[in-house]
């Protein structure tokens, strides 16, 4: 008769602890989603702590892969980890699967949800190579000539070298049709557009005007393109571009968003923002694209997230951070996004990975 009663005490108190841990949880949940923020319904925090970004989903939205540079983890630069939708992620390091080696950079799951592409430096060096912000007073990214993409199972063995040219090669990401992957390179001697079969063969450029493509993305059927670019046009802007280029850097603070078919043909420039304009993703409608951007901002910050139809019109502020957010992307169901932000880390500078229930 006691132990009943026990037991009945101990599920009924169980059932009310799950009860506020639900109702908390769902508290930080909105807790986390701005006023303005009309299209998000509900936002979960996947990581806690260090530099999290370039989340990206497998295709049937059960897994994510990212970048991370948790210091926490035994980290002094980029790696790259797999973990389930599910996850919560803090002191205890989730699954690397890149070697551990060099910089790492960009991974995407291939379409057999079995291995993912990514980009790292540890051919050239497995040391972390420098990786300097500043230069003579202009915000720089370096482009490391040691990067090459590589394909690994998800227990992170390497199975495919994709590339192996002089100079970098990265920010390669693939089709949703599973016959291309596209990448940004410096083969030809500037920064651009190519394509691959998913193999590495059949290398195409796309791109070739002077400036830096990157960033690139397949619409939802494969057809389109988006990406981000600079354009320099004076002369001094050109010799800039070509010297700094030339030492490893690019300065990333004159992007806009371009599209293209997916063979190249059709260029055109989507935005015309000023400033900072990157990390464009595509809605899936196909209709609509999402993107970072400071173009409201009048010393750097905020980078918020931005929604936009392909002709260009209909600009609309989805997020509303006072710092970053960026590296939107839709599960393939249309129900979530995916991104990058300064939200909730105590005013330090973590940049953790968040994901927000959609509503239209």
């Amino acid at each position: 008769m006691h132990k009943n009663v026990n037991y009945i005490r101990f599920i009924t108190f169980s059932a009310i602890f799950f009860l506020f841990s639900t109702l908390k949880s769902n508290a930080q949940s909105k807790d986390l989603v701005y006023p303005e923020e009309v299209y998000f319904k509900s936002i979960e925090q996947i990581t806690f702590g260090g530099d999290n970004a370039e989340a990206y989903w497998n295709y049937n939205d059960s897994q994510l892969v990212f970048q991370s540079n948790n210091e926490n983890w035994g980290l002094e630069c980029d790696q790259i980890f797999l973990i389930d939708k599910s996850n919560k992620i803090s002191d205890t390091p989730p699954k690397m699967i890149s070697t551990g080696m060099g910089r790492t950079t960009c991974a995407y799951f291939m379409p057999d949800g079995k291995h993912i592409l990514y980009a790292s430096t540890h051919l050239g060096d497995t040391m972390c190579p420098e990786a300097p912000l500043r230069l003579d007073g202009k915000y720089v990214w370096p482009i490391y000539d040691s990067y090459d993409i590589f394909v690994s199972d998800l227990d992170g063995n390497i199975v495919n070298q994709l590339t192996n040219e002089l100079g970098y090669d990265a920010e390669a990401t693939v089709s949703p049709k599973g016959d291309k992957i596209v990448f940004t390179s410096t083969r030809t001697g500037d920064l651009e557009l190519f394509t691959m079969n998913i193999d590495g063969s059949d290398v195409k450029q796309i791109t070739n005007e002077i400036g830096y493509d990157g960033g690139a993305f397949f619409s939802p059927d494969g057809t389109k393109i988006i990406f981000r670019a600079s354009r320099p046009k004076t002369k001094d802007e050109i010799t800039l571009y070509k010297k700094l280029l030339k030492d490893g850097f690019v300065v990333p603070t004159e992007l806009e968003i371009f599209i293209c078919d997916a063979d190249g043909s059709n260029l055109r420039q989507l935005t015309y923002l000023g400033n900072a304009n990157w990390s464009p993703s595509w809605h899936p409608s196909g209709k609509k694209i999402l993107f970072s951007s400071n173009f409201q901002a009048k010393a750097g910050f905020p980078f918020n997230i931005y929604m936009i139809d392909i002709d260009g019109r209909n600009l609309k502020q989805v997020s509303f951070d006072k710092m970053f957010d960026s590296f939107p992307v839709f599960s393939n169901d249309g129900k979530y996004l995916i991104f990058s932000s300064n939200r909730n880390n105590g005013g330090n500078r973590d940049t953790n990975i968040f994901v927000a229930e959609w509503q239209n």
